[in-house]
């Protein structure tokens, strides 16, 4: 019986893997727009989608507000078109963390990159 409950879940903990690998990358893309130019939830949705990446509603504005509570970002609010937008721009420790971010991603990619070090299997 244990052992059909760690196939069954075996899934789903492989796609949470997967979703929080990749909303780690999605916060690098938002904190590098953000220092580019000040962005809000459409604006950053569509330049996600470009990259691939589809966002609900239900979690890209948490991550943009957890973001924020985190003093990565800082927000302000400006009425277009007769409604409230919330805009955010990256703020110093934001810009620290894109950094290092940036730093480790081209350390990263350099390593990943050569073809010889990924190891194939049993020699």
């Amino acid at each position: 019986m244990a052992g059909q409950q760690n196939k069954k879940s075996a899934p789903l903990e492989k796609s949470k893997l997967q979703r929080d690998l990749l909303l780690g990358f999605v916060k690098i893309h938002v904190l590098y727009h953000a220092a580019q130019e000040a962005i809000y939830g459409a604006g950053i949705s569509a330049e996600l989608e470009e990259h691939g990446y589809h966002l609900s509603w239900g979690t890209l504005y948490p991550l943009l507000h957890n973001l924020e509570a985190a003093g990565f970002l800082a927000r302000e609010e400006q009425v277009v078109d007769g409604k409230v937008r919330k805009y955010y721009r990256i703020t110093e420790l934001g810009k620290e963390a894109l950094d290092e971010a940036r730093s480790k991603a081209l350390e990263l990619v350099n390593e990943i990159s050569v073809p010889d070090s990924v190891p194939v299997g049993p020699e």
